[in-house]
């Protein structure tokens, strides 16, 4: 707990990552930081093709370290996947206990 809050909220399905997003901005602008600076983290799985849209508009509303997976989506070679990594610090899902270890650090 960090005062109260739990460490882990799940906010839903992927298609409710707009909710994530409002609630991410809305903790930045009370701290007065970026809601990259946040001690957060967004887990997009791969079940579906509306998967993609929600990446995108992540990544256009500037969000990085978003962890992806189990599979990647058929469109990402490993160039378009370097540059994900590179410019948005997209994350691969892995191993279960090894990703929640990380991204509770």
């Amino acid at each position: 707990d960090i005062e109260g809050i739990p460490r882990l909220i799940d906010l839903g399905q992927c298609n409710d990552s707009i909710v994530a997003i409002d609630f991410a901005v809305a903790l930045a602008d009370i701290f007065g930081v970026g809601v990259n600076d946040l001690p957060l983290t967004l887990v997009l799985s791969w079940m579906e093709q509306k998967a993609v849209a929600i990446l995108w508009s992540l990544l256009s509303l500037g969000i990085k370290g978003i962890y992806l997976g189990p599979i990647l989506p058929a469109w990402v070679n490993d160039d378009i996947l370097k540059v994900l990594q590179d410019n948005y610090d997209l994350r691969l899902i892995g191993e279960p206990k090894e990703d929640i270890a990380r991204m509770l650090g």
